[in-house]
């Protein structure tokens, strides 16, 4: 009986579940939006029971649409937006609060209070990440403080948190599983990368309960089983891995060097550093890659907040287009963005600004500014802002980056790849496979449960769909990389 991977990808914006062949390649693939929540500017929210809801309905729809039942799968693999925060009743599974999405500024307070304790060395040091309310910790902290007997709750051990693979695997295993794996621990400002642990002193800097966290796992091993509630048989749950570390395994950034970035409802830039855990100097993150067996690899990470989810706002909040593939048609009816620069700081800025007060702006406006202009200068914001974290990498590797291999649902923008060959002045790879973030949670399932035998076997499924290479004269990039300097500089500290 043939075998397949079923990988659950639970997004920001959407649930998706792909069954994957042996080859790599989509058998079947699921999709489904769910609400955001927008309680008040910059704060960002999520239904921890819809989003489960919907992943369940995924699942089961792929594997219909696979025409295959839950006896044909050798395996689950999880991937997930990271840092979104879910607190919710041991007892019962209920959610005592909505999530609280990765995009959310509501804790940046707590952030500025640790600042001026004179705290971020020390969460530096220790997690790789800096202060800011992107980080799960700040959220649970936020959480505790602002939920009338929450603290008093979760001290007794009544309260879980997990980030949103921890939420699925739990609902996913009826209850029966509370974990996580490495690369979705190092990014909730609690865990000591270098040790793999939950760090007391951190926990006592955020005054979080020890007994509300999950045990951290590898990011492939057999956690346990499925139940019988989910698919209608037990199946392994073998791997739990962050979306974009997930990516950057999907793509085979196996070794030290290599590097991806997705173009998603952000855009995320990681360049493997294999076992060494690399200090940024240029306000990048350190953070776990994946653990596999007792072998850890970490990467540097780059993150923009607002990346693929300016389309959405377009479509949604501006109504110009009116769907988010509609984009790209329209903006190619210019040929350029004619002076116009788009700042989607919506939710303030990511790295290497880290700007929590940073709001959006478009700049350039003249009377012959169309939508057609504005389209252009949103898909052009993407490369920009990727461009930006590309250069501080550069700086903290030593390395000049001679391609990029692209991933997610905007690397499919013919457009928008050439400008980010043209703005980088390096070749933009992308590969067959698209969907690498499903598929990096499946390889790690896949290796968990001997399905692929090791990473030369994964390896030689990468195929390549089109290279994109620089085309752009060096004056014009010079003076084009200014004028985004500049507008960039005009968002900023604008809410301070």
């Amino acid at each position: 009986m043939q075998q397949y991977i079923l990988a659950l990808d639970q997004g920001t914006t959407s649930s998706r579940a792909i069954v994957f062949d042996h080859s790599g390649q989509i058998v079947s693939v699921a999709q489904r939006e769910f609400q955001q929540i927008l309680p008040s500017p910059g704060n960002v929210e999520h239904d921890a029971d819809e989003i489960w809801a919907s992943q369940r309905e995924t699942a089961q729809q792929a594997l219909v649409m696979a025409e295959i039942g839950p006896e044909h799968l050798a395996g689950i693999g999880v991937t997930n937006q990271r840092e979104t925060t879910v607190l919710w009743e041991k007892e019962t599974g209920r959610p005592v609060h909505h999530a609280i999405v990765w995009q959310s500024r509501v804790s940046a307070p707590i952030c500025e209070r640790l600042k001026r304790d004179g705290c971020e060395e020390t969460f530096r040091s220790k997690t790789g990440l800096l202060l800011d309310p992107y980080f799960s910790g700040t959220k649970i902290t936020h959480l505790l403080e602002s939920v009338s007997g929450l603290r008093s709750r979760a001290e007794r051990g009544e309260i879980l948190f997990g980030t949103i693979d921890s939420w699925l695997i739990w609902k996913a295993t009826g209850g029966k599983l509370h974990v996580t794996d490495a690369s979705n621990a190092s990014r909730t400002l609690l865990l000591n990368i270098h040790t793999l642990q939950w760090d007391d002193e951190l926990l006592k800097l955020l005054d979080v309960p020890r007994a509300m966290l999950p045990k951290v796992r590898a990011s492939s091993e057999i956690y346990g089983q499925a139940s019988t509630d989910f698919l209608g048989a037990e199946v392994p749950i073998a791997s739990s891995v962050g979306d974009q570390q997930a990516a950057t395994f999907g793509q085979c950034c196996f070794e030290p060097g290599s590097a991806k970035n997705t173009y998603g409802t952000g855009c995320f830039l990681l360049l493997n550093t294999g076992a060494e855990a690399v200090a940024s100097q240029n306000r990048l993150l350190t953070t776990v890659g994946w653990k596999i067996g007792n072998e850890t690899t970490y990467c540097l990470e780059g993150s923009v907040f607002i990346g693929g989810a300016v389309v959405q706002w377009l479509r949604d909040g501006l109504q110009i287009i009116q769907r988010s593939s509609d984009v790209e048609s329209l903006a190619a009816q210019v040929s350029d963005a004619d002076g116009v620069f788009f700042v989607p700081a919506f939710v303030g800025l990511g790295a290497p600004h880290w700007d929590p007060y940073a709001r959006g702006a478009i700049f350039g406006l003249t009377r012959g500014t169309t939508q057609a202009h504005i389209a252009r200068a949103a898909m052009d914001s993407m490369a920009y802002q990727s461009r930006d974290l590309i250069a501080c990498m550069r700086k903290d590797a030593g390395l000049e980056l001679t391609e990029l291999k692209v991933d997610g649902g905007a690397s499919l923008n013919n457009a928008l790849m050439q400008f980010q060959a043209d703005i980088l002045d390096a070749s933009v790879r992308r590969p067959v496979v698209a969907e690498t973030t499903a598929l990096g949670a499946a390889y790690l399932a896949g290796l968990a449960v001997g399905y692929w035998e090791d990473q030369a076997a994964i390896r030689q499924n990468w195929s390549l769909d089109q290279e994109f290479l620089p085309d752009m004269e060096k004056d014009t990039r010079k003076r084009l990389l200014t004028r985004w300097q500049q507008a960039v500089e005009r968002t900023l500290q604008w809410e301070s």
